[in-house]
């Protein structure tokens, strides 16, 4: 058996080790490392109740305005980051509360700073007394239709949400 050179040696370790980690590595090419996997989060940028659509296509921020009774539902990309226009001009949400159930109509807002309009907005608002002192209430959205896919019987909590991660 041949002896090597120190040189020889680290060449040698160093060739087998690139060949060993080079080995894992998902399929872009990115090394995978055995770090535990970060949970998927998004952040509501106006600090509201995100409310999932589907396996994350889309998402309803829902935001109250407790002294007023209003609550607004902005409709947002998968990621929560670039605001999605939709057609319909009004959804409904029923929240059980104390027991009961009570009906919110969404309606379309239009903005003429952004050119939205009634029937191609992300914005939507109710209003009800009974949001000026119900801090809490389990809800289904009925039926949203958003860039031709329909969601329907969506179940969420506010202020919680649904997003299960």
């Amino acid at each position: 058996m041949a002896k090597l050179s120190a040189p020889s040696l680290a060449a040698t370790l160093l060739v087998a080790v690139m060949i060993l980690s080079g080995g894992c590595s998902d399929r872009h090419g990115t090394p995978v490392t055995a770090e535990v996997p970060h949970k998927h989060e998004h952040k509501p940028p106006h600090g509201g109740t995100p409310v999932v659509l589907g396996e994350e296509v889309y998402h309803v921020e829902l935001v109250a305005d407790a002294a007023a009774g209003k609550l607004q539902a902005f409709v947002f990309d998968g990621e929560l980051e670039n605001f999605i226009r939709s057609s319909v001009p009004s959804f409904e949400v029923t929240a059980t509360v104390d027991g009961t159930p009570r009906t919110l109509v969404f309606n379309a807002v239009p903005n003429p700073a952004t050119g939205e309009t009634v029937g191609d907005t992300s914005l939507f608002e109710t209003s009800a007394d009974w949001l000026k002192t119900t801090r809490a209430f389990d809800a289904t959205l009925k039926s949203i239709t958003i860039r031709g896919t329909t969601f329907a019987d969506v179940k969420f909590n506010f202020p919680k949400g649904n997003d299960k991660d």
